[in-house]
Order: C-alpha cells, then sequence, then structure tokens
C-alpha cells in the first residue's frame, strides 16, 4: 500500500543525505527510515557504531542504506553526495556542554564553519535541507532576568520560534559558544533562503533522550568525558557514585523521547509543503522537571531496574565551575511553544517522563552495567 502524506499525497521514494547520521539521532532516524518507509539513506560520519545493526548486507533493505565514514571538513566527496540525493539532513555537531567551555573553538567550528560548505551545495544544487538547530539559541529567558517573584509563571520561560529574542551571556562565558555558533547558522540558512531560495527546514530540539544517547566515559567514549545531563547521571547510577547536581541542581528542563522526536523528523521529509521554510521546536512541554528532580526520578527508575536499593544511591551539589570550569553560564528554564508545530505537522509528544526514564535506563543498565563492572573490579586488584 502506498504511504501518503498528511495532504492525502503518495509519498515519492527519497535518497537522503544524512551527515552526522551515525549518531545518537541519526541512528534511530536510521531505524525509522528502514522499517517503515521505502526512502534510502545515504549515511555519513565519523563512525558507525551506532548503527552497525543497520548495515548488515543479509537485511531486508541493504540496498537502501549506505555508509560513507569520512570527516566533512576536509572531504571532497561531500559535495558529490549532496549532488546525488534529493534530500540532506545536517545533524553533525559538537554539541556537549562541557565541551562548550574546554573547547569553544571546535564547538564554534563544528556547528557554524563546517555547515557553510553544507548549506552552500545545498543551495548551489537546489536541494533541499533539514538543519537541526538547538533549542540553546535563545539564549536566556526573558525570566532568567526578572525579580524571584515573577520565575513561576511558565509565560516568561515560553520560547517561541518567530518571536523569541535570542539573548546571551558576555563573551567571556564560552558556554555560549555553541548557542552562538548555532544561532549564526540558522541565520546563513535563513539567509541562503531569502536570496538564494534554499528551501530549508530548522529543527530546535529539546533534550530528546532515550537508548544510544551519549557515552559511558571509559566505556564507549574518553575517560576523562564529561556527557550530557541523562548520560552523566546513568554514569553515576552504574558506578555507585553520587549524581552531581550543579548549583543544586536548580534549573528546569523539559525531556522529550527520541522516538517521538523521530516521528516529528518524519513527518518533516514526507511533508515538504507543509515544512519548508519554517523552523520548529520538538520537545515535550509536559516533561519539565528541574534536574534534582530528574536525579531523583532516576535513581527510583534505576532502582527498579537493577535491583540496587535506592537508599544506596544519593546526590552531590557542585558548583558550575568546579563542574564545568570557569567561564560557564546557564539559562535557568527553557518550555517550547508548540503553535507552529502542532498547526503544520498535526505533531504532539506521547510519552511521559517515568515511561521513557524507564526505557532509557533498562538500555543503559543492560548495556554498560557489565562492563563497568569489570572495570570496578580491576581498580580494586
Amino acid at each position: 500500500m502506498a504511504r501518503v502524506n498528511l495532504d492525502g499525497n503518495s509519498i515519492p521514494m527519497l535518497a537522503i543525505c544524512m551527515i552526522g547520521g551515525g549518531g545518537f539521532i541519526g541512528s534511530h532516524l536510521c531505524e525509522k527510515l528502514m522499517a517503515e518507509t521505502n526512502h534510502k539513506a545515504v549515511v555519513v560520519d565519523v563512525s558507525s557504531e551506532k548503527i552497525n545493526h543497520l548495515l548488515d548486507r543479509s537485511l531486508p533493505w541493504a540496498h537502501r542504506i549506505e555508509f560513507h565514514q569520512m570527516n566533512i571538513k576536509s572531504d571532497s566527496r561531500l559535495e558529490t553526495l549532496v549532488q546525488t540525493t534529493d534530500l540532506t539532513i545536517n545533524l553533525a555537531a559538537i554539541c556537549t556542554p562541557a565541551d562548550y567551555n574546554t573547547r569553544p573553538l571546535d564547538t564554534i567550528f563544528s556547528n557554524f564553519i563546517d555547515a557553510i560548505p553544507v548549506i552552500k551545495y545545498c543551495t548551489e544544487n537546489n536541494k533541499r535541507l533539514i538543519h537541526f538547530s538547538t533549542c540553546e539559541v535563545y539564549g536566556k529567558t526573558i525570566g532568567s532576568f526578572l525579580p524571584e517573584e515573577y520565575r513561576q509563571d511558565p509565560k516568561y520561560f515560553m520560547l517561541k520560534e518567530d518571536v523569541t529574542p535570542c539573548t546571551f551571556g558576555p563573551v567571556e562565558k564560552q558556554r555560549w559558544s555553541y548557542a552562538c555558533a548555532k544561532q549564526m547558522t540558522d541565520r546563513l540558512i535563513y539567509a541562503e533562503h531569502a536570496e538564494n531560495g534554499l528551501k530549508f527546514t530548522i529543527v530546535r530540539p529539546y533534550n530528546w533522550i532515550g537508548p544510544r544517547m551519549d557515552f559511558i566515559p571509559g566505556v564507549d567514549g574518553p575517560c576523562d568525558g564529561v556527557p550530557r545531563v541523562l548520560a552523566c547521571f546513568s554514569n553515576s547510577l552504574l558506578r555507585g557514585e553520587p549524581l552531581k547536581l550543579v548549583e543544586g541542581g536548580r534549573s528546569q528542563r523539559t525531556f522529550l523521547y527520541i522516538k517521538d522526536a523521530i516521528d516529528a523528523v518524519a513527518l518533516m521529509i514526507d511533508n515538504p509543503e507543509r515544512a519548508d521554510g519554517h523552523i520548529f521546536n520538538v520537545g515535550n512541554p509536559d516533561n519539565e522537571v528541574s534536574v534534582k528532580e530528574l536525579a531523583e526520578l532516576m535513581i527510583k527508575a534505576y532502582a527498579k531496574v537493577s535491583g540496587v536499593p535506592a537508599s544506596s544511591l544519593s546526590t552531590l551539589d557542585v558548583s558550575a565551575e568546579d563542574f564545568y570550569g570557569k567561564g560557564y553560564d546557564d539559562s535557568d528554564r527553557r518550555i517550547p511553544d508548540m503553535t507552529i508545530i502542532t498547526k503544520q505537522l498535526a505533531w504532539k509528544p506521547k510519552t511521559p517522563l517515568d515511561e521513557l526514564l524507564d526505557v532509557t535506563l533498562q538500555y543503559q543498565h543492560k548495556t554498560y552495567s557489565r562492563a563497568i563492572q569489570r572495570e570496578l573490579s580491576k581498580l580494586s586488584n
């Protein structure tokens, strides 16, 4: 049976160049494309580790997925891949907060400079681009500057794609290198659209989480690496160490299950008439908690998954400077306005926070617990 889009039109088969498609988001998107569509995925990344399970040539979709190992900074093959496919999805980025302070140059180059050729190739070859931005482009919310008595009102923290100003901290706060680079890329894309007719969609994720997110230090990432908050907490739980709460875990965030997020991206792929020219917040405002509350929920969920008593797991308050280094800054709360994506794509998130934490921690425990136990036993001998 032919697949149809939201307007009842048949969906043509697309060849999709997925830059950075071997990572967390790309691996889940590839799974959906292979299992539920007839699209072809041309995956470009430095590693295929998270999609190796899809690359077995005996699988029924083997003719619809191919992997090209390359660093897009210096590989001339990229332009040819953009030219010979119908749609480019750019997922490539450095997007780990700990790196913004310690690797600001790499962060700026990865998120702005390296994106310029991709945008140029799409414009020059009349190819559609779906670019992954970030909710961090909004910077500090209006509520961050208001007296405490106003800070409970969500309207001061609601972020709207076409209205909310992008307000960052001072230049000496290197933490904003990521957000500024991403915003410049968004502006370049919009300028290419305005002057040269680039067909684009910009995606602004709000804390997408699920299996294969980030890395566990010392297992499938550097020993001294600091992943994002959920993987960071998972690492502490797996090791039986206290979960570190930066500045007491006061910051509030919304969390979205990766499967729900990928459903939204699939709608963008299959409905270009509705998605082109738009910036979409993709998050779940109903799954908002403080980082401290997230830690408490994860402790309960992990105790259920692992059999480890919750009473043996704890939290520890640390300063931002001790955890991230000098120059860290943050926005205390971000809530996505969902008006545009609901209107254009009829998409709404489905998965509640407790359910997505259960699924994610089951995966983390199953995937990493034995490796960490082996590592810990070596250290004790």
